[in-house]
């Protein structure tokens, strides 16, 4: 697969490249990101690859990632050609409870900030970037409907939302006749699978495409921090906040670097890039549509856009599931093969008739 074999977000009609863009590094305002000259290398060198999906935010760099978006976008002329994402729900006025979070006030506000600072009369998709624990989801997606009605975005998505949240969302929207939920993005990674537990079969189910985030989970799975050799912690934006890092910068610990090893055998084995092979193992999950790819530097996303030109051997693949492997807690430690061998009755079953896709074959052979 190549840059421009391109597939649809979700169930809707929507043709997206297999890597997005991720613009959150456009901008140096928290001191780890690209400068303007660079992110416009960035750009340039994302869409002569064949991309044509681009991720952004109102608040990222504080606004510049989509106002340099936007100037990119406009002075290339190549608009109807790009499908760009951006978000709300995040407070740039303090002690303004109403400039933040996911209500319709603020995402009104938010939006018409997005459209001027990207340049754009219209949005092609527009997350709610992260659930404010308040807004009632039926006063979302009526909001998002509403501003597809109007023509000022296109498809609709959640971001860092609870599985129950975006599947009443997407129930709502069926049941109403809203816009429905065509994206879920959704931390994921060799290092964070916790979106296998719900998110996998509920955008399966529901049509939803998922979009991971961080899938090199922040630098982590890219080669700079190998257990191996004296450069266990390496350099990049980890290191910089090791001392004290912010909720899901933790990633130096034991069990992370057990899979960094593991994909670093696995990389050495089949002579690829640890970066490529993490990405290339993402790119095969169930429900995964597009994934975000970040870079300060072309080299960086040069690398990684060359990810899905050769195929995982199973091998590898299951050798990468089993070093990554998350905890099952309940109730999912009940639905391992010992219990389904007591429900099915030592045969095996399959989720769907002949014909029918995606099937799930449940096998129940395993011993006690």
């Amino acid at each position: 697969m190549t840059m421009n074999h391109y597939v649809t977000l979700g169930r809707s009609g929507l043709r997206v490249s297999p890597f997005s863009l991720g613009t959150m590094t456009f901008g140096n305002e928290w001191g780890w990101g690209a400068e303007q000259p660079v992110a416009r290398q960035l750009f340039d060198q994302y869409r002569a690859a064949g991309g044509n999906f681009i991720d952004t935010a109102d608040m990222y760099t504080n606004g510049t990632s989509e106002s340099w978006l936007g100037q990119f976008v406009q002075e290339s002329g190549g608009r109807d050609q790009l499908v760009i994402a951006t978000k709300y729900s995040y407070n740039a006025q303090p002690g303004n409870p109403n400039a933040g979070g996911n209500q319709r006030k603020n995402f009104q506000r938010a939006l018409e900030g997005s459209l001027k600072r990207l340049r754009t009369d219209y949005i092609d998709l527009y997350y709610l970037h992260t659930w404010d624990r308040l807004t009632p989801a039926d006063e979302v997606m009526r909001a998002m409907d509403d501003a597809v009605r109007a023509g000022k975005i296109r498809y609709v998505g959640l971001s860092d939302v609870p599985a129950w949240y975006a599947s009443r969302a997407q129930t709502l929207a069926q049941w109403r006749g809203f816009e429905p939920v065509a994206a879920l993005q959704l931390e994921y990674s060799l290092v964070e699978r916790n979106a296998e537990r719900e998110f996998a079969d509920l955008a399966v189910e529901q049509g939803m495409g998922i979009v991971p985030w961080s899938p090199l989970a922040m630098g982590l799975l890219s080669g700079k921090y190998r257990p191996s050799g004296d450069g266990r912690f390496g350099e990049g934006r980890l290191q910089t906040v090791a001392g004290d890092p912010a909720p899901g910068f933790d990633r130096f610990t034991e069990r992370n670097f057990a899979i960094v090893a593991e994909l670093e055998r696995v990389a050495d084995e089949l002579g690829k890039p640890m970066a490529q092979v993490a990405l290339n193992w993402l790119a095969g999950r169930k429900g995964v549509s597009s994934i975000i790819l970040g870079a300060t530097k072309p080299v960086q996303l040069q690398e990684s856009l060359a990810s899905l030109e050769f195929a995982l051997p199973d091998e590898a693949v299951r050798r990468l599931d089993a070093a990554s492997a998350p905890a099952a807690p309940f109730p999912y430690y009940m639905f391992a093969d010992v219990q389904q061998r007591r429900i099915h009755g030592g045969v095996q079953v399959a989720s769907r008739p002949a014909g029918y896709a995606p099937a799930t074959v449940i096998s129940a052979s395993a011993e006690a």
